[in-house]
């Protein structure tokens, strides 16, 4: 394997294990001397994966401490993945409101839904392992698309995972991303001062005749995510 091969296994697997938790903000990585003898590989090119990492913000470098995870790395792919089987964002929810409701009693608009369809609107907070709320999620499906949605464990519930169970054909999902700051409700709901900078998202999720299958709106409070796009080719395949 290639050096470039090696380094890219490294940060994956490092990156890998800082999405799901298993090494958590404050937790340290492996030595250098540890990832050199897992891997078999020389200590250049553990420090070019170490350094790749704490320039991308994810981990911090501290003089006798060693390199300690500073931010949850989130991978923006995750929130089109139509074959997922797990949340978006990692942490418990909390369920703020779960109804069913006319698409014009919305106050955002659905794609080619009508104002008197019916609708599942979810709204959850997510929280972190200490409890702390990050994430504010709506979910709007029509409920001719998923009629028993609301008869699931709602603090449990990823949506795109239960598209595939359920076998409603979703093949396509759009992710819009826009700065923001917090309005009155969203400073309520994440516990923080109104005019902190957010994340909005929505995400569009369409059915194969190209119906509208779902329109997922987030909130994200930056200080708690590192979101990233990474696209990784092998060079010893091409």
């Amino acid at each position: 394997m290639s050096p470039q091969s090696q380094y890219t296994r490294i940060r994956a697997d490092l990156e890998r294990a800082i999405r799901s938790g298993e090494l958590p903000p404050g937790s340290k990585l492996p030595t250098e001397r540890e990832l050199c003898q897992t891997y078999n590989v020389s200590r250049a090119t553990v420090q070019r994966a170490v350094t790749a990492m704490a320039e991308a913000g994810l981990v911090t470098r501290r003089r006798r401490a060693g390199t300690v995870v500073t931010h949850r790395a989130t991978d923006l792919l995750g929130f089109t993945n139509l074959l997922a089987t797990g949340p978006e964002t990692e942490g418990a929810h909390r369920v703020i409101s779960a109804q069913t409701l006319p698409a014009a009693d919305l106050d955002f608009d659905l794609p080619g839904v009508g104002e008197q369809d019916a609708v599942h609107r979810l709204t959850r907070v997510k929280e972190d392992r200490h409890g702390s709320p990050v994430v504010i999620e709506v979910h709007a499906v029509p409920f001719a698309v998923a009629p028993r949605l609301m008869s699931e464990d709602l603090t449990q519930l990823t949506t795109l995972a239960y598209y595939q169970r359920e076998g409603i054909p979703v093949v396509r999902s759009r992710l819009y991303i826009n700065p923001g700051v917090a309005a009155a409700r969203e400073a309520e709901l994440l516990q923080l001062p109104q005019g902190t900078p957010l994340f909005f998202t929505r995400r569009e999720s369409y059915l194969k005749g190209g119906g509208l299958a779902e329109v997922y709106n987030s909130v994200l409070a930056p200080h708690a995510f590192q979101l990233f796009v990474e696209q990784t080719i092998d060079p010893d395949t091409h």
